[in-house]
C-alpha cells in the first residue's frame, strides 16, 4: 500500500529536523535509510519457468525478465533478473549510506559462457583422471546446465577471493552483509562445509536472491534429470559426481 503523500512530508521534515546541523551528505544518507525495507521479500512465483530456463539455455540480454546493470553498481557488463536487481539497488543503497561500497563484479552466465569457462578448465587439468578432472573444476566452477548464475539471481561482489573478505575493508564488506543482506532477500549459498554442506568450496563473494531462486531450484529438482546435462566436454562425469546432489542442491539451508 502507497503512503499518503502528507505521511511521506512528515517523515521528510522529521528527518530533515533531526539533520539540521549534519552536512548535506549525511542528511541524504538518512534520507536513503529512511526508505528501506524491513521484511525479507517471501518467495516469489514464476510462471514462465522452462527447462531451457534453468539450465541456461537462453539469450538474458533478450530475456524479458532480465535488464543490464548500471555501470554504478557494476565492474563490467552485467545483466540481472529484475527482481533480483531491484533488491540488490535497496540493499545498494543502505550498504552506501552505512559507507560501505559493494559492486558487482559477476551476474548472470548462460549455458554457452559457462560452457567456455568449463571448457577452458577441463583442458587445463588435461593431465587428470575423468573424474578427478571434474571434482577439481568443481571446488569453485559450476559445470553448464548446474549453475545458478544461469538464473539471474545470483551475483559475486566486489572480489574472488574469501581472504580479501577476511581482513580490512573486505571485513567490513563481508561483516555488513552477513547482517543485512538477508533483509533484502540475499543468502551466501557456498558457505563453509563444516555443518555437512556439500559440493564447492567456501565462496564469500557469491550471494543469491533466494526469492527467485528457491523457486528456481524447485523446478529444476522436479524436471531436470542427467540426461539434460549434455552439450559440454565432460558431461558424462555429471552422474559420476552426482551433480544434482552434491552441487545443484549443495547451498546452506541457514
Amino acid at each position: 500500500m502507497k503512503k499518503p503523500l502528507l505521511y511521506i512530508f512528515v517523515v521528510i521534515l522529521t528527518v530533515l529536523n533531526s539533520c539540521k546541523n549534519e552536512k548535506p551528505k549525511q542528511i541524504v544518507e538518512n534520507l536513503i535509510v529512511e526508505t528501506i525495507p524491513v521484511e525479507i521479500p517471501k518467495k516469489t512465483i514464476d510462471t514462465m519457468i522452462t527447462k531451457e530456463f534453468v539450465l541456461g539455455k537462453f539469450d538474458y540480454r533478450t530475456h524479458h525478465a532480465f535488464q543490464k546493470v548500471s555501470v554504478s553498481h557494476s565492474s563490467k557488463t552485467i545483466y540481472l533478473n529484475k527482481k533480483c536487481y531491484e533488491a540488490f539497488i535497496k540493499m545498494y543503497n543502505h550498504a552506501k549510506a552505512d559507507s560501505i561500497d559493494l559492486i558487482i563484479i559477476s551476474g548472470t552466465r548462460n549455458f554457452y559462457e559457462q560452457k567456455s569457462i568449463w571448457e577452458r578448465k577441463w583442458k587445463k587439468y588435461a593431465s587428470l583422471k575423468p573424474k578427478t578432472r571434474a571434482l577439481k573444476i568443481l571446488e569453485y566452477s559450476s559445470m553448464p546446465t548446474s549453475s545458478r548464475h544461469h538464473w539471474g539471481t545470483d551475483m559475486d561482489l566486489n572480489n574472488l577471493n574469501n581472504s580479501y573478505f577476511e581482513k580490512g575493508e573486505g571485513l567490513k564488506i563481508y561483516n555488513w552483509l552477513e547482517k543485512h543482506a538477508k533483509t533484502y532477500g540475499f543468502s551466501q549459498v557456498y558457505t563453509n562445509k563444516t555443518g555437512g554442506r556439500t559440493g564447492y568450496n567456501m565462496e564469500k563473494w557469491h550471494w543469491s536472491f533466494m526469492p527467485l531462486a528457491e523457486t528456481y531450484l524447485e523446478f529444476y529438482n522436479n524436471n531436470i534429470s542427467y540426461t539434460d546435462i549434455t552439450g559440454f566436454e565432460g558431461s558424462e562425469q555429471a552422474k559420476e559426481v552426482d551433480i544434482i546432489k552434491n552441487y545443484v542442491n549443495g547451498i546452506s539451508k541457514k
